[in-house]
Parts: C-alpha cells; structure tokens; sequence
C-alpha cells in the first residue's frame, strides 16, 4: 500500500530518462561485490571465528580488492553511481558519522533485547514483543514533540539532547538483573524510542542542510547507507564482544563457585535436594548442570550490562563531536528534509 500510494501520490521530480545511458554498470557491480562480500563477514564473521575461517578471509580479501576498486572508480569517472565528493562537505561527513553511530545503537539495542529476554527470562515471542514494543511506541509519541521543536530550536542543541537521551536510556538498561521485570526495561526503551526522533531530525538537517539542491539526491542514499553500515558493524562487534565478555564474566564467575565455597555449597545441596524431590535418576549430576546453567544466566546479565554500558559510551563520544558541526539555517534544513 505505501508503495502503490507513493507511485499514485507523491510529487517529487519525474524521471530523467536520459540517465539511463550514463548508468555506471561496472560500479553497480563493484558496489554489490564489495557490499555483499563485507556483509557476509560482519554476519559470519563470530560464528566461524573470524580469520580462522578460510571462507571469512577469502571473502574479506574479495571485499578489499572491490573496495578499493570502486573507489577508485567512483572517484574518478563522470558519472559515478555514486558521487563520493559529497563527503568534500563537512557537514554532511560529520553528518554521516552521527548516522552511523545511530545505526550502531538502535540496531544494536533491537538485537541485544529480545536476545536477553529469551535466554535469560524465558520468554516467549509474543512476550517478547510487549517488552520491546516501547520504544516504537514512544518513537511515534515524540513525533508530535520533536516535529514542533525541529522549526524553532537550533538543530545541534536538539541533535545533542537527542544523543544524549538515548546513551542515558542505555546506561539505565545497564543495571539489570534475572529479577528484572517489565517495568525495569519500560522506562529505559521509552527514554531510547522517545530520543530517536529528536536525533533523526536534527541530523537529517544538519547532514543534507549545507550541500547543493543537486547534490541532495545522491548524499541521502550515502547517508542512509551509513546508518546501516552502523548497524551492521555494531551486531558483528556486539556479536564477538558478547561471546569474549560471556567468558571473561564466566570464569570471574566460576571462580566464587569453588568446593571451598560455603555459599556454593549450599546452593549445590538445595538444588540436589530438589532434583532428588523430583525422582531423578543421578542428582547429583542435575544439581551440578543447574548450578552451571545458573552461572551462565548471570554470566549473560553482566555481559549484557556491560555492551549497554559501552553503547552509552559510544553515544557520550557522538556528542564530543558537536562542535564540529555547523549551524544549519531552517529553510536549508526543510529543503533537504523534503528530498
């Protein structure tokens, strides 16, 4: 229905139909190798243990050689399927950055959420979606807010309320528990949903605000390109930094739960106890797997906590970024938030 609306409604421009005999096909070609290539490894990079993987390192050297050979391509013919000399405008370079960092967090806290609340809580997908489904809700509410602001408030002061918002709802998601209930992920997912909106706005305009009408089309595909790649590289780096901190939490963890240990040996005798109430066979074994299940779920929640914690430092390193950025004038900002 959107696309059938937006073909029937929105007026935009109307084709140039004499582009098509300037279409850049090698750079098509050199675009999909190199993104595709790139896109596998981030995705099955922590699953084969990175260059230990012959197929991760073929791969990551075909990702280079395309690389480095659109690059050079894009850079150097007429017309380029995609004009890299946008990047020649401040703005828009710090501009990209701001967007991919916001990729970083949102797909980031989309992936670890539903991850945690299934493996450590048990919960199901419907579940689940009750939790998570905050942060959409408050993203739509603070449309009403930030649409409003966006025409009278200077875009760097609400593009860093924004990040700031958002790394203070990571750093609240970085105290939880097993106890933890709904109400404890609420208020952190409503803080992050409500900062989107008074990020993408403000970034919108202050990215495409300074570049030439002419320019805009091509910069908007580069800067949502880079709100993905963000999203993509920071699953692959939550990915690998969960599986190393699941250890590092584990051993530290393994260490307290010594034969030495009378707090350990307590736990290990009530949940003999309670394996042998069930009738079950060797309960002395069942105990022993219960306790190591019970070791690795708190090894889950403190290598959650702490990703949350350097998602909310990633966003404290966005905001040193502010005075970089040049004030955009709102006409400028409207104009390129239409395209």
């Amino acid at each position: 229905l959107v696309c059938l609306s937006t073909w029937l409604f929105v007026r935009v421009d109307e084709p140039d139909w004499e582009l098509l005999e300037k279409i850049d096909f090698l750079g098509i070609v050199y675009i999909i190798i190199f993104l595709g290539s790139m896109q596998f490894v981030l995705e099955e990079g922590v699953r084969k243990e990175w260059f230990d993987s012959h197929e991760i390192l073929f791969f990551s050297v075909v990702a280079a050689v395309a690389g480095i050979a659109m690059f050079y391509r894009e850079l150097t013919i007429e017309h380029p399927i995609v004009d890299l000399w946008a990047f020649r405008n401040f703005n828009f370079a710090v501009g990209c950055v701001f967007s991919f960092i916001l990729g970083v967090g949102m797909y980031t806290t989309i992936y670890l959420m539903p991850l945690y609340l299934a493996s450590v809580k048990g919960l199901n997908s419907l579940q689940i979606g009750q939790y998570v489904m905050v942060t959409g809700l408050f993203q739509l509410l603070s449309a009403f807010v930030a649409g409003p602001l966006a025409k009278v408030l200077d875009s760097r002061l609400m593009m860093a309320l924004g990040l700031s918002l958002y790394g203070l709802g990571s750093w609240m998601n970085a105290d939880l528990t097993h106890e933890s209930g709904y109400w404890e992920f609420f208020w952190p997912q409503a803080l992050r949903g409500f900062a989107l909106m008074f990020a993408f706005l403000p970034i919108n305009t202050l990215a495409l605000g300074t570049l030439p009408p002419e320019e805009v089309k091509n910069a908007s595909g580069l800067y949502n390109l880079m709100r993905n790649l963000g999203g993509a590289i920071g699953l692959a780096v939550a990915n690998t930094l969960m599986i190393q901190l699941n250890k590092q939490h584990y051993a530290v963890l393994r260490e307290s739960v010594a034969p030495g240990s009378p707090q350990a040996q307590s736990v290990l005798a009530g949940l003999q106890e309670r394996m042998a109430g069930l009738s079950l066979p060797n309960s002395e074994q069942a105990a022993l797997k219960q306790l190591y299940g019970l070791v690795m779920r708190e090894a889950e929640v403190l290598t959650l906590n702490t990703l949350f914690h350097i998602l909310s430092l990633v966003f404290l390193f966005a905001l040193l970024l502010m005075p970089l950025v040049r004030k955009v004038s709102a006409d400028a900002g409207g104009a390129a938030g239409g395209h």
